[in-house]
């Protein structure tokens, strides 16, 4: 029994045919473009990966830079091929864009937190082992993650700061430059024999092996006080020294001010009886 007949048969080969002849170029022009759009998303994913290996990118950022890179770009090729085999793509893209949409405002805070660690692996204001103070908080940068900057501080706390928040704020970065000023305010008694003082300050700066003297330091009167007469004294240091000199300094000075019987002044109170009647 024939389940078709000779003109059914011819009728679905010249069906088969016109299909052929309509779809068939689009097809092949469609495997074209796709194989040759692939290869340039490659090259242009490698010289964007090449240029940020150039400018020391952080290997992180460099990696989901270049895969977001290749997402997008195939997304929009395998679009744009569909289109040129006849498929209907623009309610496709529009279901796309309403779900990136709501996939945003659902995700803002962590899409903001995520464009500030960009923004901070980008243009890089602190980088793993700087001491910064951000968010009102301050330690060393322990690590810098896509989301978050994990900071620690000297008693050996974790602070975890959003990098949304900490990129829109102020940031003090204490170790950028290789050196630091030391600030000192050392007080002496009205009494006391101001140039003597100035003397002795000088001594101990001229021997601290780790003070710097270009720029040279600096000790000046700067403040006639309720009780004290104030110096200001100035010393730079390597980054790294500041704290050792800074309570090297303030304990000889008290040792040497006291050796040279030159007053420190402090707060005192005087309390006066009176007795009734």
């Amino acid at each position: 029994m024939d389940f078709f007949s000779p003109e059914q048969l011819q009728e679905y080969a010249d069906t088969a045919i016109d299909l052929a002849i309509q779809y068939v170029p689009s097809v092949l022009l469609a495997l074209v473009v796709l194989i040759a759009g692939l290869w340039i998303i490659r090259r242009v994913v490698n010289l964007i990966e090449k240029g940020l290996t150039r400018q020391e990118t952080e290997a992180t950022l460099s990696k989901f830079l270049c895969s977001l890179t290749s997402v997008v770009l195939k997304a929009l090729l395998l679009i744009s091929v569909a289109s040129m085999v006849g498929i209907e793509t623009t309610s496709f893209v529009a279901i796309l864009g309403a779900a990136g949409l709501a996939i945003g405002l659902a995700l803002q805070g962590s899409l903001s937190n995520f464009a500030g660690g960009v923004l901070v692996l980008l243009f890089k204001p602190y980088k793993v082992g700087d001491f910064v103070e951000a968010q009102g908080v301050s330690g060393t940068v322990a690590e810098i993650q896509i989301f978050n900057t994990i900071l620690k501080t000297p008693d050996n706390k974790v602070i975890i700061i959003p990098n949304g928040a900490i990129s829109n704020d102020v940031i003090t970065n204490y170790s950028m430059e290789s050196t630091r000023r030391v600030d000192f305010v050392f007080g002496i008694g009205y009494e006391d024999d101001i140039p003597r003082a100035k003397e002795v300050l000088l001594r101990l700066i001229d021997a601290e092996s780790r003070a710097l003297h270009d720029p040279a330091p600096l000790v000046v009167v700067s403040e006639l006080a309720d009780s004290s007469v104030n110096f200001t004294v100035r010393v730079w240091v390597n980054a790294a020294d500041y704290w050792g000199v800074y309570f090297h300094l303030t304990e000889q000075v008290k040792l040497a001010f006291d050796a040279e019987n030159i007053s420190i002044p402090f707060p005192q109170t005087d309390v006066h009886l009176h007795q009734a009647g």
